[in-house]
């Protein structure tokens, strides 16, 4: 520092203003590497997060020319649509000042808003970057700069008629569940982004960033994915997924997070993990198992020819009926070399003859994790019976829990002198529908409940389609855990998927219970 001092002392005013503008301009052409990187460096309140940094990174590539179809899926209030539908347009005007941006939402307001923020970036940061309004270009709706360019804000369906696009923002295109669930809602939608959106842009540099969080199956990303195809697939779409809780399920997470890892959020510190996890947590709580799973998780599935309604888990939920355990049991179906969930399941036969679903540890694990997993909870629940399934890796399983209760055991962590549970092969029917069809009549039945919210079991329940390949873990789980606490479920199938009936109430009194259904006082 006292050396650069020295040397201005020596230059007159001129040259020490033209070598501060210098330094100047060049730190505004640095800030140009991505949107990110500008909204960072010009706004203190712009909160950084590694998710909104892989966004940056895949908008500065559509500025670019590396593709020109970019699809960000994400849970809402992450800091999306601040960074691609307010910085992102201001970027792509400091780079290409003579371009048309159209910024459109599901409803006039919300875009006008984002017309109006992007403006105020021009007003206040535009000059760094020879950027300024057009004098007399006051409309809020559609303002230009003096180069040429300029931004169009207007709702997805009207608009953008007799306007050229170079850059066209898509953000939230459906205002919420009940709009994506509208057929003609969709239809709307989907022909005015074919015959008016894309019409509009322009040969010389064109391209579409979409951002939303999903709601239905056949919704805009929906359809895009499903006509265009991702580019890893030989499609145009660059996809990014970031769901609020990393899954396998999903491929390789652009975050590079294993399973059950949290989305970062801009209000909770990226280090504060426990805080991130018991945000989505608690998201996951309030929520009904498809918003979760559509909203958060970003994979929207059909309700249609699901074995089970939605509408009757909900009334299978059952935390007060004072119920007395008979037969504790834990059920596993295996994962594949930990490729995909494992099933384990946990429940009790009560005293009123239900099966009561009390616990879910499912998740993504190997065959030394699903075992020490099925323990613990064997362990927890006081289970007097682990069941297995017959038709696959019978004897690796058993060998499975032997080996991870004496692990438990040699740790500490279960007692020497508890007794391992016994170890029931199930024998189940081969077929996945004919697998899965007793059980979903036994809930019709009211012969199954459940002993809380298991938003994950019941979101497999309700969207697993007869025509699906495979069956989820949890599904098979909780198919051998009914199997075995009531051998006669097995003895029959269902032809057709059964309606919702209301369980009738259970002949006991109402009083409080325990997690797991045992009898209090």
């Amino acid at each position: 520092m006292t050396v650069v001092v020295s040397e201005l002392e020596h230059l007159d005013d001129a040259e020490v203003y033209q070598q501060l503008h210098a330094a100047q301009r060049a730190m505004s052409a640095d800030l140009l590497r991505d949107p990110v990187t500008l909204a960072r460096g010009l706004d203190r309140t712009y909160r950084m997060r590694p998710h909104l940094r892989i966004i940056g990174d895949a908008l500065a590539e559509v500025g670019r020319g590396d593709f020109d179809r970019l699809l960000i899926l994400t849970p809402p209030q992450v800091g999306k649509s601040t960074t691609v539908a307010e910085w992102f347009p201001f970027w792509w005007l400091c780079e290409y000042p003579m371009d048309r941006v159209a910024v459109t939402s599901y409803g006039d307001d919300l875009a006008l808003r984002r017309g109006k923020t992007i403006r105020s970036y021009v007003e206040e940061y535009g000059d760094e970057y020879d950027l300024r309004m057009k004098p007399g270009s006051g409309a809020m709706q559609d303002w230009e700069v003096t180069r040429g360019g300029g931004v169009r804000s207007v709702s997805v369906g009207k608009g953008l008629t007799g306007h050229s696009v170079n850059l066209l923002i898509v953000d939230d295109p459906h205002k919420d569940r009940a709009d994506a669930e509208s057929e003609a809602s969709r239809r709307a939608l989907h022909d005015w982004y074919s015959s008016a959106a894309l019409k509009r842009l322009q040969p010389d540099r064109n391209a579409v960033v979409a951002i939303m969080t999903r709601w239905h199956p056949d919704d805009f990303a929906g359809r895009r994915i499903q006509d265009e195809g991702r580019i890893e697939d030989g499609g145009r779409w660059k996809v990014i997924h970031l769901p609020a809780v990393a899954d396998l399920k999903f491929g390789p997470d652009p975050l590079g997070r294993e399973p059950g890892d949290p989305l970062p959020h801009p209000k909770i510190p990226t280090r504060n993990k426990a805080a991130l996890k018991a945000w989505w947590a608690d998201m996951k709580r309030t929520s009904i198992v498809r918003d979760w799973h559509a909203l958060a998780q970003g994979d929207p599935q059909p309700a249609e020819g699901a074995l089970v309604s939605e509408e009757l888990l909900r009334m299978l939920r059952d935390t007060t009926t004072v119920v007395e355990p008979q037969k504790i049991a834990v059920s596993i179906d295996p994962s594949g070399g930990g490729r995909d969930v494992a099933g384990v399941i946990g429940g009790f036969l009560g005293d009123d003859g239900r099966v009561w679903v009390t616990d879910d540890v499912s998740a993504a694990m190997s065959s030394a994790d699903w075992s020490t997993a099925a323990c613990r909870l064997a362990h927890r629940t006081n289970a007097s019976i682990i069941y297995i399934e017959w038709n696959f890796g019978r004897d690796m399983c058993v060998l499975a829990i032997q080996t991870s209760w004496e692990a438990l055991q040699n740790s500490g962590e279960i007692p020497k002198n508890v007794l391992m549970p016994a170890i029931a092969p199930v024998r189940a029917k081969q077929g996945k529908l004919l697998r899965a069809e007793p059980i979903a009549q036994q809930m019709v039945q009211d012969k199954v409940r459940f002993r809380g919210l298991f938003p994950d079991l019941e979101r497999e329940w309700s969207t697993w389609q007869s025509t699906d390949p495979d069956s989820p873990g949890r599904i098979d789980a909780s198919c051998i855990l009914v199997y075995g606490l009531i051998p006669d479920a097995n003895q029959g199938a269902i032809v057709h998927a059964p309606r919702p009936q209301t369980p009738q109430p259970s002949s006991r009194p109402s009083g409080a219970a325990s997690a797991y259904g045992r009898r209090i006082g």
